[in-house]
């Protein structure tokens, strides 16, 4: 309740109240953002089950960080040909698939390579790195001038909290540090999945599994 006005004379209690209502006001806001941030969530992850379809997840600055969607893993009905194991990028929808066989697989949104950068073709899992270090490319430091020559692992490491190297190429399978971006077309041609998701595929991948990347 606002402070009785009648009872708080003099620029004190007049100062009172308008700390009080400006509280109550900061507090309204404060419960509306709330509420907007699990509308949006539920609206998200309806949107995200009914169909996998391409497009980077909401997200917006507040005073608090960055508020963003998300996507859902899930299994879902897959039939394929393709052994349990099989990891089968489909850069069209921004979803991979970790094919379980019985007609079965796992279900992960990602972000994928920029235009430009996009690519398909078959390879294998090589290797396989915790936390790993980040060093840009010729590439990519031509385009990002000012990036770190060498990020050595961790939460603000571009390539999150696990990572697939595949074959001998210079393309991942990775976390990521922006999960506001999952859903996009963003990287250098490496797979990003949110650091939740890398870890659960990181857990169920072997080395030599094959990983097969289609547009």
């Amino acid at each position: 309740m606002f402070c009785d006005t009648k009872r708080q004379t003099g620029p004190v209690g007049g100062l009172r109240f308008i700390l009080m209502l400006y509280a109550e006001l900061s507090a309204v806001r404060t419960i509306a953002l709330f509420a907007f941030i699990i509308a949006g969530s539920l609206l998200g992850t309806y949107a995200a089950k009914s169909a996998p379809t391409a497009g980077q997840v909401w997200s917006f600055q507040t005073p608090f960080g960055i508020v963003y969607g998300t996507i859902p893993r899930e299994v879902v009905d897959y039939p394929s040909a393709h052994a349990a194991g099989t990891i089968i990028v489909n850069t069209s929808q921004r979803r991979l698939y970790y094919v379980l066989g019985g007609g079965k697989a796992i279900r992960y949104g990602i972000a994928v390579g920029m235009e430009g950068y996009a690519w398909s073709g078959v390879s294998t899992v090589a290797a396989k790195r915790e936390w790993p270090d980040w060093t840009p490319t010729p590439d990519i430091l031509k385009r990002l001038p000012n990036l770190p020559r060498h990020m050595a692992g961790g939460p603000d490491n571009p390539l999150g909290a696990r990572a697939l190297y595949l074959g001998a190429t210079l393309y991942r399978i990775h976390g990521t540090n922006e999960p506001w971006k999952l859903g996009g077309g963003v990287s250098s041609g490496c797979i990003r999945l949110s650091n939740d998701d890398i870890v659960d595929l990181y857990n169920r991948t072997k080395i030599g599994a094959t990983v097969i990347v289609q547009r």
